[in-house]
């Protein structure tokens, strides 16, 4: 072998590791793999019980959630480059091309589509294919103009779980599907709000909406303050509707709920006027997560 075909090899060798390295950023690994966990949460509620079919139910889930954010990083590229928090992301900081971030979007998101059609039916493949439509087309164009794009955004966060619930069966219109639908709903506005006000000077720069030009630093922490109580308060009505049943989940569900209502009181009320973002943002999401494991523990194995 020549010199001149070493070097292209090893041209070659770099593309490809730098490739590998970027996949999880520009995928948003973490926050597509818990996405796939809410798809799960949805399977296990109808299905009661594990199965072969969830690791498709997942896998496809993985697979559209991973193509959305690839394909969001493509759309967004020139207002991540202005960004402190996103200029780093693989895109902008020329890890890849446009024309390969905008490719790897379109074959996850049809091999995402493809599992769950001949794996899960053709409802399942039809939501992802809407969630798809609503967050990359509706929801980051929204986002430009209003930081209230957040509330019809959230809707994104709903279809997971009705992919899930309906891989295993589940009628769409189950009042149990829908109220678990709506307590992820109250969830997601107070954790996009979050990072809204944690970056609020990046968004502002890259010309977003921004909850500053609309209210005060009092107001903003008094919204996020009652948007988590409301989905503290939704999750309530889950027993109540017969949803969780063991009184074990119960008693656990009420402590999770004290713990939440407790923490950002402290957080958004605490005397020193100082935002915690960090440890609002953990604590909202370990509150969802826990819910969503309740809702697992109980229909599975209680």
């Amino acid at each position: 072998m020549d010199v001149l075909q070493k070097s292209n090899l090893n041209l070659k060798n770099q593309a490809v590791f730098r490739l590998i390295k970027s996949l999880p950023k520009l995928t948003r690994l973490g926050i597509s793999v818990a996405v796939s966990f809410s798809a799960a949460t949805g399977y296990l509620v109808a299905n009661k019980y594990f199965d072969s079919k969830i690791i498709f139910v997942v896998l496809g889930v993985l697979l559209f959630a991973s193509g959305a954010s690839a394909l969001n990083q493509y759309q967004e590229r020139n207002s991540d480059a202005l960004m402190l928090r996103t200029q780093n992301r693989p895109i902008p900081s020329k890890q890849i091309s446009p024309a390969l971030g905008l490719t790897i979007a379109i074959v996850f998101s049809i091999a995402g589509f493809l599992i769950l059609y001949i794996k899960t039916g053709y409802i399942p493949a039809l939501l992802g294919i809407l969630n798809i439509l609503w967050y990359n087309g509706l929801y980051t164009y929204l986002k430009k103009k209003t930081a209230f794009a957040v509330v019809p955004g959230s809707l994104t966060g709903v279809t997971p779980v009705l992919i899930g619930w309906t891989a295993a069966g589940g009628f769409i219109l189950n009042p149990v599907i829908i109220f678990i639908s709506f307590f992820i709903y109250m969830w997601q506005i107070p954790h996009f709000w979050l990072i809204l006000i944690k970056y609020n000077d990046d968004y502002l720069k890259a010309g977003f909406g921004s909850l500053s030009k609309t209210f005060s630093g009092e107001q903003i922490k008094r919204i996020v303050f009652n948007w988590v109580l409301g989905t503290s308060i939704t999750s309530l009505f889950l027993p109540y509707y017969g949803i969780i049943q063991s009184l074990f989940i119960i008693i656990l569900l009420l402590i999770a709920n004290f713990w939440i209502i407790v923490s950002f009181y402290k957080i958004i009320f605490n005397k020193r006027d100082v935002f915690n973002f960090k440890k609002a943002f953990i604590s909202i999401n370990v509150f969802m997560i826990l819910v969503m494991i309740l809702l697992i523990i109980d229909s599975v194995l209680l």
